[in-house]
């Protein structure tokens, strides 16, 4: 029977058809030429499905001893949008991407990871299979959330966590769904018009083609079976004792900045948390330098 033949659990992500899922792919492709060369790629067995990695690593072998960076990237995308990021993390130290299954990418879902205690075994499993014991793990947006969650139920892997304008802190409300769509539909904008919609929407995908190109194929390529993950409560958040790095945009809408800039360090002793300036939601990609330098900063300093 062919993939496409195959009928899907209900809370199962799959790609629409072969052909999407190539386009898809060629997409990315051209997005992941913009960062650092992969070293290698692999495909690692879990409960819920296959995992694919891509892996980075430092040119200096003095630095592939450091504890490795493993980067989980938000809801509806994959590895390739940390192309910003990858030639200043791999140059620092070894660097592991990861696909997340149930999201358009090249891992492959078989079962529902969007309970948390899934969540939490689906990437306790693939550091496992990395042979990864000890990771500075780093989550941007629902990537944050899986990020999160593992520091609450599943820490021991952990040296520390980054989290990137996360989800898990605030339930998910409108105003990011509708800023969600206004930037899809601006993808479709005249040229002349794209610099000013990426200011004013913070939308940096806008002005990046291979990126515009890639959000346009996803959308059609692959469809998402999972509900918006529910944030955690204080007493959850309070059993955190992984070192957290918390780095928020200013004009975020998927959260509130001041108020997490509050509640996160109080619940959480020995937080560092910060606000970076002139972002909303992806200071790592139209903020990466700075982004770069201060996760690095502090996974030194954990280090």
């Amino acid at each position: 029977m062919s993939e496409t033949a195959v009928r899907p659990q209900a809370d199962v992500g799959r790609y629409v058809s072969e052909i999407w899922r190539d386009r898809y792919f060629a997409a990315c492709d051209a997005a992941y030429a913009l960062g650092a060369p992969a070293r290698a790629e692999q495909d690692v067995e879990t409960t819920f499905g296959t995992t694919h990695v891509y892996r980075y690593g430092p040119e200096d072998p003095a630095a592939l001893s450091r504890t490795p960076v493993v980067l989980v990237h938000g809801a509806g995308s994959c590895s390739a949008t940390w192309y910003p990021n990858t030639p200043a993390l791999s140059a620092d130290r070894p660097v592991y991407a990861i696909d997340t299954p149930g999201d358009p990418g090249r891992s492959v879902q078989r079962e529902p990871i969007h309970q948390p205690e899934r969540a939490a075994q689906w990437l306790d499993e693939t550091l496992a299979a990395l042979g990864l014991d000890r990771v500075h793990l780093v989550g941007a947006s629902y990537g944050g959330w899986l990020a999160l969650n593992q520091a609450h139920r599943t820490p021991d892997r952990l040296a520390s966590v980054t989290l990137l304008d996360p989800g898990g802190l605030e339930k998910v409300g409108l105003r990011f769904f509708v800023w969600i769509f206004a930037g899809l539909f601006a993808t479709f904008a005249p040229r002349a018009l794209r610099p000013r919609l990426a200011a004013w929407l913070d939308q940096p995908v806008l002005v990046r083609r291979e990126l515009r190109a890639m959000v346009r194929t996803s959308v059609r390529a692959y469809r998402i079976r999972r509900p918006a993950p529910l944030p955690l409560t204080d007493d959850e958040l309070s059993t955190v004792r992984t070192p957290l790095y918390l780095a928020l945009g200013r004009r975020s809408l998927l959260l509130h900045p001041q108020r997490q800039m509050e509640r996160v360090p109080r619940l959480v002793p020995g937080t560092r948390a910060e606000i970076i300036s002139g972002t909303g939601h992806g200071p790592q990609i139209d903020h990466a330098e700075e982004t770069n330098r201060r996760m690095l900063d502090f996974m030194n300093s954990v280090d």
